[in-house]
Order: structure tokens, then C-alpha cells, then sequence
């Protein structure tokens, strides 16, 4: 019998790579993915991308989607609140396991299994581990299409926001940050893959620049991702 499992999931190219790992396994049954939203912008907190291309996303991979809200600039307790919610919920469910698609972080994974410890929750970590550059060939190779929507630009140059991740991207991408952008280089939008039923459009909107919460300097590039046509 599968396990059934939660998946953490960001919209971003590491999450589904992982999430396409475990629906080729025998062992898992993925129940839905679980995404952070901030209420006061209706968008992913991370990775800013509207909340309607994510459900389109959820559409076509075919999987209901479990909502945690925030406000904008929420406080850390308060986010542990809301994410104790969400873990009392899937466990409710009769639920034993979440996935997450981090790569190498320690502090990271760390912190994900701390705030699950004790819950009767496993995190379950699909891709740890592995080089970044062959979690992105093997991205890549099966088809997965993902755009860049935000960069770090103390790490890379802000034009790399917008563009697709290609061979072209690569061969451009600095050698001395990751490919992966597990260090916060940047976040991505994966708009077709093996998985999806149908590709989610889009066209590029208005960029806009946020400055560090802590520095208050000009740092983080964004743009705008439209969805192209309406939810099917």
C-alpha cells in the first residue's frame, strides 16, 4: 500500500523535480501540495507569483492545493502559528509524511525537521544531497520549463529575471554561485512538465525592484508573471 504524503511546495523548479520523483516511485500517493500565500498581495511569499498561476499549476498536475495565509512582513511566531495549523490539519487527515525539495542547506533542513518533530509528521527530503547540476540536467532532460521570476542582485545580474532555464541559461549563469539557486541566487516558475495535463501560459509583466528588509537597499529583482488565458 502507497504512503500518502504532502508536499511542500513552492511552484519553483526543485519542488516539482522532487514532487516527479515520488510520482514515479511505488511507494508514495500525493495527497496535495501545501503553499505559503500572502494575504495582503495574493501571491506566493516567496517566489511572488500570483495565486492564480499556482492554482493553474495545481490544475494541471492535477492536485489540490492546502493554503497556509499570512500577512505581509508576518511576525515568526505567528507564522509558526499558522503552520502548526496547517501540520494539525494534514495529520488529521491521517496524513504521516511531508516532502520538501531542499537540495544541501543544513540550516534548512534542520529547521524543517524541528518544526515537525513531534508531531507525528516525517519530512522526507526526495533530492538531498544530490549536485545541483545534475538535479538541473535531470530537470532539464525530462522536459520540465521553468521561468526565472525573481534574482538576488548582490549574487547575479537582474536580467537573468524573466528568462527561461535552458542550456543558454547555464552556459551564462556566473560558475561561482549555484545552478539550483539554492543559496537564494534566485526562485522560479515551472510552467510544463512531464507531470502537467497541459502547459500553463503566461506572458512577463512589469518588473519591480525590493530592497533588503535589513539592509534597505535595492536587492531583490521581481517581475510580474500574467497568467495568458483563463483556469481550465
Amino acid at each position: 500500500m502507497k504512503k500518502r504524503i504532502v508536499v511542500s511546495f513552492s511552484g519553483g523548479k526543485d519542488s516539482i523535480l522532487a514532487l516527479y520523483r515520488l510520482q514515479k516511485s511505488a511507494e508514495w500517493e500525493i495527497d496535495s501540495l501545501l503553499t505559503t500565500l500572502t494575504e495582503d498581495y495574493d501571491r506566493t511569499t516567496m517566489h511572488g507569483v500570483r495565486n492564480e498561476l499556482l492554482e493553474m499549476q495545481a490544475k494541471s498536475l492535477g492536485l489540490p492545493l492546502r493554503a497556509v495565509w499570512i500577512p505581509k512582513d508576518c511576525p515568526n511566531d505567528l507564522y509558526q502559528q499558522r503552520m502548526e495549523q496547517a501540520v494539525d490539519g494534514i495529520k488529521a487527515d491521517g496524513i504521516q509524511h511531508i516532502m520538501f525539495g531542499d537540495i544541501f542547506l543544513e540550516d534548512v533542513k534542520k529547521y524543517r525537521e524541528n518544526m515537525l518533530e513531534g508531531t507525528g509528521i516525517t519530512p522526507i527530503f526526495p533530492i538531498w544531497g544530490e549536485s545541483s547540476e545534475q538535479i538541473i540536467n535531470e530537470f532539464l532532460s525530462n522536459g520540465f520549463k521553468t521561468v526565472v521570476c525573481c534574482s538576488d542582485t548582490l549574487k547575479i545580474d537582474s536580467s537573468f529575471t524573466g528568462r527561461v532555464i535552458d542550456e543558454q541559461f547555464i552556459e551564462d549563469y556566473p560558475k561561482k554561485h549555484d545552478i539550483c539557486g539554492e543559496n537564494g541566487e534566485f526562485h522560479t516558475f515551472v510552467f510544463y512538465g512531464p507531470n502537467f495535463s497541459f502547459p500553463v501560459t503566461y506572458t512577463l509583466g512589469e518588473t519591480r525592484m525590493v530592497k533588503d528588509m535589513f539592509s534597505n537597499e535595492d536587492r531583490f529583482y521581481y517581475v510580474d508573471i500574467l497568467p495568458k488565458g483563463e483556469l481550465k
